[in-house]
């Protein structure tokens, strides 16, 4: 039903464009750690988690448009503004993640009692699914080989770059457009800390964005993506893991995941890909939601090294 707020016509809102959900979550549902994944951490200028307020600006197949969850007396008020509200509306209970399907996973993981335990105890965490592929895909590419504060100091000065006002209250930044992303020189880049590497996958990844955006299921985007030049089976896991909410992505190639996987399921320290991949064959379909819930236990393996260090491409 129309919400009585004030529109911002600059920002592409009518007063009229707005759509309003109410939203039933299951028991035990975990708001902040299950839309969490969807916001960079620390500050996002597209999105922002406050207690029990969650806004994301997006640019939707239907235009740009701002999606707001709110806890209202133990349901989800879900309130969308802009050209796409009616996209974002109908697909709100998927950003909550509350389309979700946990059946069976407790009896999947009841022969190892660690799994078992954290899927109890995290029951009410769900997996996100946007259907929306740039913006997932801008992170994770940026997220590549590098720390996380780095690639996420990259993320933030793109957005402020390239992004526009979103619409709706909240006064956000819609993330970039990727037809003005795959135009931009590769240097432009540069002071936003991202090199020549990354920058060229990631316009690669924005020139083939219209295509990828059709991918029916994981698979598809899978396949289309590797496709790509500088995009290996991490990046693919990562992306259709929010695009989807696919519970059996497994981030293969990844720094820390495999050495998690094997301290936590095998008390192994140090683990590699296809270690990591015997351990989590007996949960397949769920595997990507194992590393979940191992992260969420705290089950890091101890390190033994320096940390990645931060890096600086602002001169080059």
């Amino acid at each position: 039903m129309p919400a009585a707020r004030v529109g911002n016509p600059a920002a592409g809102w009518h007063p009229l464009r707005v759509t309003e959900r109410r939203l039933t979550p299951p028991e035990r549902y975990h708001f902040g750690a299950s839309v969490g994944p969807l916001l960079v951490p620390s500050y996002d200028p597209s999105g922002s988690l406050q207690g029990s307020d969650f806004w994301l600006a997006s640019r939707t197949p239907e235009g740009p448009a701002t999606l707001h969850l709110a806890r209202v007396a133990g349901d989800l008020v879900a309130t969308t503004y802009g050209p796409g509200e009616g996209w974002l509306a109908e697909r709100a209970d998927a950003f909550a993640g509350l389309r979700d399907d946990v059946t069976g996973f407790l009896d999947l993981a009841a022969p190892n009692r660690l799994v078992h335990r954290l899927g109890r105890t995290f029951a009410g965490v769900r997996m996100p699914a946007t259907g929306l592929f740039f913006r997932s895909a801008l992170q994770t590419v940026l997220e590549q080989k590098v720390a996380g504060k780095e690639a996420h100091r990259a993320y933030r000065k793109i957005v402020k770059h390239f992004g526009e006002p979103a619409p709706g209250p909240a006064e956000l930044l819609l993330p970039p457009d990727p037809a003005v992303v795959a135009a931009t020189p590769y240097w432009v880049f540069h002071p936003f800390g991202v090199e020549q590497r990354r920058t060229q996958t990631l316009q690669r990844v924005a020139l083939a964005a219209a295509r990828l955006e059709q991918s029916p299921d994981t698979a598809e985007l899978t396949r289309r993506l590797l496709t790509i030049p500088g995009v290996g089976p991490w990046t693919a896991a990562e992306v259709v893991r929010l695009v989807f909410g696919d519970p059996d992505a497994v981030s293969v190639g990844d720094l820390h995941i495999p050495n998690t996987v094997s301290w936590g399921l095998a008390g192994e320290p140090r683990g590699t890909d296809e270690r990591m991949l015997e351990l989590l064959e007996p949960f397949r379909g769920h595997r990507g939601r194992v590393c979940v819930l191992l992260a969420l236990g705290g089950f890091g393996a101890p390190r033994f090294g320096p940390r990645m260090p931060l890096r600086s491409f602002a001169r080059f």
